[in-house]
């Protein structure tokens, strides 16, 4: 399989969750930008959104969107429980988690990542996050991950999408249930090891 992303990008999700199931993946970087890869092909006819992450199956397949990419990987070893059984209350639970992430956290992140927004709209953006982040603070407030006390796909979502805040400047002083998942996430031995691929050392 391959796995076209860009390094910290929402890519990095699945990532992870490759790297807790101990999947072998091959990684290509992708310019967003300029819509092509490392190796100069042309991102558009691999996935014409345009957008990582995108999953090229073995058979030529190219499966995109974070969401359903995470439990594509999870369902491949069901056994290390990333995702509940598909039908299960539980995996309806984990998909509106991921929903919830997608729409609420994700997109609102996206105008701060804009430097032709105005002052208005950061600030808006930065306020509506703080809201939503409250609600993730009381459900960790309760339980050491958003589903329980079991790391799934839905943590390594909210990860990767809440360590933006370091770059947008988005104070989260005010969660420290939500501070310390981060922590607990990032200790990780996968999670590390996949950020480290992204990131060498020589970058």
């Amino acid at each position: 399989m391959k796995l076209y992303y860009s390094p910290s990008a929402c890519s990095l999700s699945p990532h992870i969750v490759a790297s807790e199931l101990g999947l072998s993946i091959e990684l290509v970087k992708v310019d967003t930008v300029a819509k092509r890869t490392e190796h100069g092909e042309d991102f558009l006819a691999i996935n014409p959104k345009g957008l990582v992450p995108a999953l090229q199956l073995d058979d030529g397949t190219v499966l995109t969107e974070g969401p359903a990419v995470v439990q594509y990987l999870a369902d491949l070893k069901p056994d290390a429980q990333l995702a509940p059984a598909n039908g299960s209350m539980a995996r309806y639970r984990l998909q509106e988690m991921l929903g919830y992430i997608n729409s609420e956290l994700h997109q609102s992140y996206m105008p701060l990542f804009n430097p032709a927004s105005s002052d208005e709209v950061r600030s808006g953006r930065m306020a509506y996050l703080k809201k939503q982040y409250g609600l993730i603070e009381a459900v960790l407030g309760r339980t050491s991950f958003l589903l329980g006390d079991r790391f799934t796909v839905t943590d390594a979502y909210l990860f990767v999408v809440t360590r933006w805040a370091e770059f947008v400047k988005l104070d989260l002083s005010a969660f420290p249930n939500l501070l310390a998942f981060q922590a607990r996430i990032a200790a990780r031995p996968a999670v590390q090891a996949a950020m480290r691929r992204e990131q060498p050392a020589s970058a």
